[in-house]
């Protein structure tokens, strides 16, 4: 199955739907995103859609192949067509965008030891629970 993310305003990802793969093949079998988007807006009368993968994360692809748009979309992502990236929303207004992975990241990094931790922001720490 193939996912796509419809845009909204400002670059909102208003929703996410999936695609059977075969839908977006050309007549040589080869998948193509614009097909995708031809169908979904003939389906659906929105006319803007981008691919997204559930097999790419911070810009690495999963199962080794070439990074579609750094993070699989989510609803309340933002689609930044200039880095042609999903950016999942601010978590804290402390926290910066990695310009690599297009993830936000704490100015303090995550502990290492095991354990599990909360982002205190106020503290600007990581709290044990």
């Amino acid at each position: 199955m193939a996912s796509f993310a419809k845009i909204g305003l400002n670059g909102k990802v208003i929703e996410v739907q999936s695609v059977v793969n075969e839908v977006l093949h050309d007549s040589n079998g080869v998948e193509q995103e614009n097909i995708g988007v031809d169908f979904l807006t003939k389906l659906t009368g929105w006319s803007i859609w981008k691919q997204t993968s559930y097999n790419t994360f911070g810009g690495v692809h999963k199962l080794g192949g070439t990074p579609l748009r750094k993070n699989h979309a989510g609803v309340g992502y933002t689609y930044d067509e200039d880095r042609d990236a999903f950016i999942p929303p601010k978590p804290y207004p402390s926290w910066t965008l990695n310009e690599t992975t297009c993830l936000w990241e704490a100015p303090v990094a995550y502990p290492t030891d095991g354990e599990l931790y909360n982002w205190n922001e106020t503290n600007q720490t990581w709290d044990l629970i």
